[in-house]
C-alpha cells in the first residue's frame, strides 16, 4: 500500500511531466500572443505570467538539484588541509599586524 502511494506521488510530482505540460503550455499562450500581441516584451511577460507559481518553483528546483549535481565537493583530506593552511595564514597576518603596531607605537613613543 505505501509503495503505490509513493509510486503515485512520484508520478504526480515528476519534473519531467511538469516541464512538458509548461512547454505545452507555453506553445499555446505563445500562438495567442502571436494573433493579440505584436510586441515581443509584452509577449515575455505575459508567457512568465501564465505559468503558476508552483511551476516556476518546481523548474527552479529542478535547476538547483541539477546544479548541485555539477559541484565538486572537496574530500576529508583536502578539507583537513585547506583549514590548517587557512588558520595559519591567519596566524601569520596577526602576528604580522601585531608586530608592525608595536614597532610603530615604539616608534611614536621615542619620538615624543
Amino acid at each position: 500500500m505505501a509503495e503505490v502511494r509513493k509510486k503515485e506521488r512520484q508520478e504526480k510530482y515528476n519534473i519531467d511531466e511538469v516541464m512538458s505540460k509548461t512547454k505545452k503550455d507555453t506553445k499555446k499562450i505563445e500562438k495567442k500572443d502571436k494573433n493579440n500581441i505584436k510586441n515581443t516584451k509584452n509577449t515575455k511577460n505575459v508567457k512568465e505570467e501564465k505559468r503558476s507559481l508552483w511551476v516556476r518553483f518546481r523548474i527552479f528546483c529542478h535547476g538547483v538539484k541539477t546544479e548541485f549535481k555539477k559541484v565538486h565537493w572537496p574530500s576529508k583530506s583536502d578539507m583537513i588541509r585547506y583549514s590548517v593552511a587557512t588558520i595559519f595564514f591567519v596566524v601569520f597576518c596577526s602576528l604580522f599586524f601585531y608586530l608592525i603596531d608595536v614597532i610603530f607605537a615604539l616608534i611614536q613613543s621615542i619620538l615624543k
